[in-house]
């Protein structure tokens, strides 16, 4: 099976240089699904740019493509349409060729690159020593996605979690925990209470300051009283950040995790091969990379000698490149660290580190309330993490006990959960991720529109076919040959075969959106197919047998579709 749409950019590639010469086979067909089907499945603008470029009138320069065209065999001679619009409309017989491909294919037609590149993808990356907040969701289940999607194509993901472990708000728990004889023992409640009465201290009690930056001095030379209580703080963070990315089905491990403190041997060496490149300078003591277009610059080391988040990010990228052999580095944060990655790539590229490496910066906007502001409790507090996972699971309890009220506790439970978590994932990705968004439990959980909850009902309901199949006899399955006729069959058939090309786009792109999009209008193709195309009571056995392959391909479609974005399905809702 081929994707339809690099299929005809293939034939339009040969089209081309026959009309026009050999210089002129690069050029972009600018082939892309229709978006009204009366204009046919695939439309082509080329025509209009290329006649303005050679001076010719586009209506001639498309007649000259589609008399140079071979689609004999996948689709109609081409119809010019305005002025040099080409229409093109696939054959009922490719289309059922294509069908009967997919059936067969365990990748849905979605192939293995053939040029696997090493990927370093860079997301999560909470402070230790507090509890995960609402906050940090965006960052998990974009790059969750970015990483099953580039390691679905055959790439050498490399899973980074850059947590922040080190610097000075770390001296100062560590001070108090040694204060108030708490250095042991605690639970991640315990260490967002202390975190808050040690700011409180470290504001009010200039005594205690003094200690707390000593304290960092002594985490960063190695004293064992200081490290032993850094080392049992980060224990607790890291039990309870590995808890909720398995409630997530986040596919991190501990062995992803590569933190601030895992860079502090790197740190000045970094910063000499900068300053000796001559890419960073010293200017009132500080070493300093200055970016174009900011006023602020880059601080590789301040002037006391130390190093923060700047040196640190610098550092793990040239690990990135020269250790990890990354050919591409992916990193996923709120677009409010905009400036910071821009001078950050403007500095490793000045340096040479990043000369044949792609480095893609992925912003994400905020999630605000329906009151458009910032995401709260009705108390003003930030929203835990684990309290919004324990509430989507209640919400999602409720539907499911109201809508099936003959499953068991623990069948009832189950739902809830994979509805629950996926809705909470689902309305992260779909919209934009570089535009806010807003936070609805009602439209989340909806069981009709864009949801995570109406694309697992859809796949519910093909497996529900099927278990009315097994009752029909032997041949019933959906089995051989399949006959593409009526307008839905043709549709949700078209539909299917994009998804090569949605997810080549989110790889490319890193737009997760564009997947959601795909799946929705796949599911809501399969909607009008059933309703118009009767399968189980299809006029002739191999009428019902070509529909169910159909169900077939659309159920392990959406299934891979929701996979790619980290969302389970149910067999039974």
């Amino acid at each position: 099976m081929i994707d339809p749409q690099t299929l005809l950019a293939n034939r339009f590639a040969d089209a081309l240089a026959a009309a026009f010469g050999e210089d002129h086979r690069a050029t972009d067909p600018l082939i892309r699904p229709a978006q009204n089907p009366k204009f046919g499945d695939y439309q082509s603008n080329v025509a209009m740019s290329l006649g303005k470029r050679l001076g010719r009138n586009p209506r001639e320069a498309a007649q000259a493509i589609v008399d140079h065209l071979d689609v004999q065999g996948i689709a109609e001679v081409p119809e010019i349409a305005g002025p040099g619009f080409l229409n093109i409309k696939l054959t009922n017989a490719f289309l059922s060729e294509q069908a009967a491909a997919l059936a067969g294919d365990e990748r849905l037609g979605v192939k293995r690159t053939d040029q696997p590149h090493s990927v370093v993808v860079d997301y999560l990356g909470p402070n230790a020593a507090k509890e995960m907040h609402v906050g940090h969701i965006r960052s998990t289940v974009i790059g969750d996605c970015l990483v099953r999607v580039l390691d679905w194509l055959g790439h050498h993901v490399i899973r980074q979690n850059h947590i922040g472990d080190w610097g000075t708000q770390f001296g100062m728990l560590c001070e108090y925990l040694v204060q108030v004889g708490k250095a042991d023992e605690q639970t991640i409640g315990d260490l967002d209470d202390f975190y808050r009465k040690a700011k409180q201290k470290f504001d009010a009690d200039p005594d205690f300051a003094g200690r707390a930056r000593k304290r960092v001095v002594a985490l960063q030379s190695g004293d064992e009283q200081t490290l032993g209580v850094w080392r049992a703080l980060i224990r607790v963070s890291m039990q309870h950040m590995d808890a909720l990315c398995d409630r997530l089905h986040i596919t991190l491990t501990p062995e992803d995790v590569r933190a601030e403190s895992f860079y502090n041997e790197m740190l000045a060496t970094t910063a000499d091969e900068l300053e000796q490149s001559g890419v960073a300078k010293l200017s009132d003591g500080a070493l300093c990379v200055f970016v174009p277009k900011y006023e602020a610059p880059l601080m590789i080391r301040k002037s006391d000698g130390g190093f923060g988040y700047d040196a640190t990010d610098m550092a793990a990228i040239r690990f990135r490149v020269n250790e990890l052999k990354a050919v591409r580095i992916v990193y996923v944060t709120d677009a409010r660290q905009t400036e910071h990655f821009h001078k950050v790539f403007h500095t490793a590229q000045a340096a040479g580190w990043s000369k044949n490496v792609r480095l893609d910066f992925v912003p994400f906007g905020a999630i605000l309330g329906e009151d458009n502001k910032p995401f709260k409790t009705r108390s003003g507090d930030t929203v835990k993490l684990a309290d919004l996972l324990d509430e989507a699971e209640e919400r999602a309890g409720a539907i499911v006990a109201e809508k099936n009220p003959d499953l068991s506790a623990d069948e009832r439970d189950v739902v809830a959960k994979v509805v629950g978590i996926g809705a909470i994932k689902y309305a992260d990705l779909s919209g934009d991720r570089v535009k806010d968004y807003m936070f609805s439990w009602s439209r989340m959980l909806a069981m009709e529109g864009n949801t995570a909850p109406y694309l697992q009902y859809a796949y519910a309901r093909i497996q529900s076919i099927f278990r009315k199949v097994e009752g029909l006899g032997p041949g019933a399955e959906g089995k051989g040959d399949v006959t593409v006729a009526h307008d839905a069959e043709r549709a949700l058939v078209l539909k299917v075969l994009q998804l090569t090309s949605v997810v080549d786009a989110v790889s490319e792109k890193l737009q997760p959106h564009h997947l959601c999009t795909y799946l929705y209008e796949l599911s809501t193709a399969f909607s009008s197919f059933y309703e118009n195309c009767p399968v189980l009571k299809a006029d002739t056995p191999e009428e019902r047998a070509s529909r169910l392959v159909l169900c077939d391909i659309t159920a392990r479609t959406l299934k891979l579709g929701l996979e790619l974005l980290g969302i389970d399905v149910l067999e039974r809702m």
